[in-house]
């Protein structure tokens, strides 16, 4: 475990060096026990993770921020590279996803909503999975989904337009900020093609309107409700 995981800190986030030789199950095993030793130090900290040294498969990434999550106290906003052209595969807002000291202030939903489900919360919210046609999310704060979104969503329910939607592929049916509304473009293009050309997006206010963009490092550096 001494030289097969090693971690450096950067700006609001932690790099996670692995060791590409040894087994997959036994780098999970030293994972675990690094970040059990480390968690006096990282405590409930909320920041984005970039995982270097070995090409993982999206599955494996998944099991490594569980295990991550499972044996310490942070917060994982997102997952990124440290490539300058490369979008964050795993997105959040690091400055403005409302982490608060109150440890019940933000909340993670493990799973996929699917037609007929709906999820309701006063805090903001992860969700790890799809957000499905059919399917409802409501936040008082904000939304972020690493997955895809398809149904319902609404971030500042209780009335506030400071709030944003974050999702890996963003094609909702409906998606509100407060009492603003987006209404989606119907979707030309095949879902296998949009699926290859999908880029995480952020819905965020501005001058009265819902503005949708791609989310892009120099983006989230300029980012500012």
């Amino acid at each position: 475990m001494k030289n097969s995981v090693i971690l450096k800190s950067f700006s609001s986030g932690i790099s996670v060096i692995m060791d590409d030789q040894i087994p997959y199950e036994e780098l999970l095993g030293d994972i675990a026990a690094k970040f059990k030793d480390a968690d006096s130090f990282f405590k409930d900290a909320a920041v984005a993770i970039s995982l270097e040294g070995r090409n993982l498969t999206e599955n494996e990434e998944r099991e490594v921020l569980d295990t991550i999550t499972q044996n310490s106290r942070l917060k994982i906003l997102c997952l990124m590279g440290r490539d300058e052209n490369k979008n964050l595969k795993f997105l959040g807002i690091q400055n403005n996803l409302s982490f608060q000291k109150d440890e019940n202030c933000g909340q993670f939903y493990r799973g996929t909503l699917r037609d007929g489900q709906s999820l309701e919360t006063e805090h903001s919210i992860i969700i790890l999975g799809d957000v499905c046609a059919g399917s409802c999310v409501y936040s008082a704060k904000d939304i972020v989904i690493l997955g895809s979104l398809t149904g319902e969503v609404q971030a500042g329910a209780g009335g506030s337009l400071n709030h944003f939607v974050v999702a890996l592929e963003m094609h909702p049916c409906s998606l509100k900020i407060g009492s603003l509304k987006y209404e989606a473009l119907p979707e030309k293009t095949p879902i296998w093609k949009r699926k290859q050309k999908s880029t995480p997006k952020i819905a965020y206010t501005y001058n009265g309107e819902i503005l949708m963009e791609s989310i892009t490092k120099e983006l989230l550096d300029e980012f500012t409700l």
